[in-house]
């Protein structure tokens, strides 16, 4: 019987796939925790059959397998659900990360409606980064799995639709709801929503840690950055590109940097972070303990899922309802 390995990160599928646990391991490299997400169209494109929709790289699903060494008799014209039909059996590895876990349900809710392939699935979730272990590690681990049912398919739908939704409250929602047949989507939610401007100082937690670092004394940029990737939330390039904007701003709450427009090139802005010594500014030091608020001095505009933040559609987190939605 021929099987198959879905993951959540295209890393974790490069170490799973010399443990020989599956016939093909492939892995999803896509970011859904910042930035506009795709349209429900442009998904549903990039996991069709190739076809001239798919007009240049990175269009097809397939194409981000390359550097990641998919066999080379892989029909790389195939939409997932042709590849997936050619398997007896298919197992969707999820790291436990937030962006893991949305790519978790998205995928079993594009799945939902074609039985062929959704009868075969069932799900392993990793109770740590996968791509954090080495083959001959992973190749030793018990992990449960469990047959992936029409419970399992009808919560991820739920939740990549409140994801997708134009305000957050579906996402809020859903922590009053029993999710524990996803085990770690609760902890996924509560972290993205914690990115939510703050009720106190108008920023997400991600930012906070990165402010807090450097109200502790830190003048590394770097250093700070990996404050933030300790929330397992956003990469270390999502984490530049907030701390950019927490310097670049008409008030900025970060000095050091130099001038702005930066370039966001990872090459370029490791240059630049490891030249820099910054600090805080009088209003970021405000801000970081909760005495100002970042929104009354600069404007927001950025994406949480679905929802666009602004000055005027700005949904915030309150710190006060964070014990009544902590993981248990």
């Amino acid at each position: 019987m021929s099987h198959l390995i879905l993951t959540t990160d295209d890393h974790a599928a490069h170490c799973l796939r010399p443990t020989c646990l599956a016939n093909e391991v492939v892995g999803f490299d896509l970011r859904f925790v910042t930035g506009q997400l795709p349209t429900e169209a442009e998904l549903a494109v990039l996991l069709e059959p190739r076809s001239s929709k798919h007009d240049r790289e990175g269009k097809h699903w397939l194409d981000h397998f390359r550097r990641m060494g998919i066999g080379r008799t892989t029909d790389r014209t195939r939409g997932l659900l042709e590849f997936c039909d050619t398997f007896d059996s298919i197992e969707l590895w999820a790291d436990p990360n937030a962006n893991a876990q949305l790519i978790l349900i998205w995928l079993l809710d594009f799945l939902r409606p074609y039985k062929e392939v959704s009868s075969k699935l069932s799900l392993v979730q990793a109770d740590d980064e996968i791509a954090n272990y080495l083959p001959e590690s992973l190749k030793e681990w018990k992990l449960p799995v469990f047959k992936v049912t029409d419970r399992h398919l009808a919560l991820a739908s739920r939740a990549w639709q409140a994801w997708r939704a134009p305000t957050p409250e579906g996402c809020f929602e859903l922590l009053m709801q029993d999710t524990t047949i996803l085990p770690r989507l609760r902890p996924a939610i509560i972290a993205l929503l914690e990115e939510l401007p703050d009720s106190l100082n108008g920023i997400g937690a991600s930012e906070q840690l990165m402010l807090e670092a450097l109200s502790y004394g830190c003048t590394d940029p770097g250093q700070a950055l990996y404050a933030a990737r300790d929330r397992r939330v956003i990469n270390e390039g999502e984490a530049g590109d907030l701390f950019d904007e927490l310097a670049q701003c008409p008030e900025p709450l970060i000095f050091g940097l130099g001038e702005g427009p930066f370039d966001p090139s990872e090459h370029t802005r490791y240059q630049r972070y490891r030249r820099a010594k910054v600090g805080l500014t009088k209003l970021g030091q405000a801000v970081v303990e909760a005495q100002d608020d970042f929104s009354r001095h600069n404007p927001i505009k950025r994406w949480w899922g679905g929802t666009e933040l602004t000055n005027e559609r700005l949904w915030r987190w309150d710190r006060e309802i964070r014990s009544l939605v902590a993981p248990a």
